[in-house]
C-alpha cells in the first residue's frame, strides 16, 4: 500500500510540550500507523452461519462486546452486535478474509484508506484520552476496544497493552485526522511528546 497518508502534512517529528528535563521514558509518542489493511465484516441478519466456525489468520471473531482478538499480524476488533473490524499487515487478509465470509452471508468491506490512526504510547497515554473522552478508561483494558468521541470526533479505540507502558491506537475517519491529531497533540503538551 503505497497511498498519501491522512497525517503526512502536518506529522512533524521532534519532541514537544513540557519536556524539559523529563526522562524521554516518560514522554509520550505520538505516531501515525501507515500501511494496515483495514477490512469491515458485517454479517447480514438473514444469514445461518455459526460465527464461531469462522477463522481468521487463526483468530476468531469474537461475540462479546469490546473484545479483540490479536496475533502478531492481525487483530480483529469488535465494534457492534454482528460487525468486527480486521486490522492487518498481511497483503493476503482481503483473500482469507472472503474464503471465510461468503458473500451470501457477509458484507465485506475494505476501508484502508478511509482511516487515519494515531498511537499514542506512554505511561500517561490513557490520562490523554480522558481529556476528550467520555469513558472509563479504567474498564478499557488490553485487547479491548470501544466506540466513542474525543472533542467530539467519532473515535475507535484499540487499546494493545495496558502495563506500566499503555499502547493505544486511534481510528478515526480520514478527513478527521487533521483535528483529531491537532487535538490529541494539544492535550498532550501537558506531559511532554515525542513525535516519531
Amino acid at each position: 500500500m503505497t497511498a498519501i497518508s491522512a497525517l503526512q502534512s502536518i506529522h512533524k517529528k521532534g519532541v514537544f510540550g513540557d519536556h524539559h528535563k523529563k526522562n524521554e521514558s516518560d514522554l509520550i509518542r505520538i505516531t501515525e500507523i501507515k500501511n494496515l489493511y483495514i477490512i469491515q465484516i458485517a454479517q447480514y441478519k438473514n444469514s445461518k452461519t455459526d460465527i464461531q466456525n469462522i477463522k481468521i489468520d487463526d483468530l476468531q471473531l469474537s461475540l462479546e462486546s469490546l473484545k479483540t482478538s490479536s496475533n502478531k499480524n492481525t487483530r480483529i476488533l469488535w465494534v457492534g452486535p454482528n460487525t468486527w473490524l480486521v486490522i492487518s499487515t498481511k497483503e493476503n487478509i482481503m483473500k482469507n478474509i472472503k474464503k471465510e465470509c461468503n458473500s451470501e452471508n457477509f458484507a465485506v468491506t475494505d476501508i484502508s484508506h478511509s482511516r487515519a490512526i494515531i498511537q499514542i504510547t506512554g505511561p500517561q497515554a490513557k490520562e490523554v484520552l480522558k481529556k476528550g473522552c467520555p469513558i472509563n478508561f479504567e474498564e478499557l483494558l488490553k485487547n479491548n476496544s470501544a466506540s466513542t468521541v474525543f472533542h467530539g470526533i467519532a473515535i475507535l479505540i484499540d487499546c494493545i497493552e495496558d502495563d506500566d507502558e499503555k499502547v493505544i491506537n486511534i481510528l478515526t475517519l480520514r478527513s478527521f485526522g487533521e483535528s483529531l491529531y491537532h487535538h490529541i497533540t494539544d492535550a498532550t503538551l501537558e506531559f511532554g511528546y515525542i513525535s516519531i
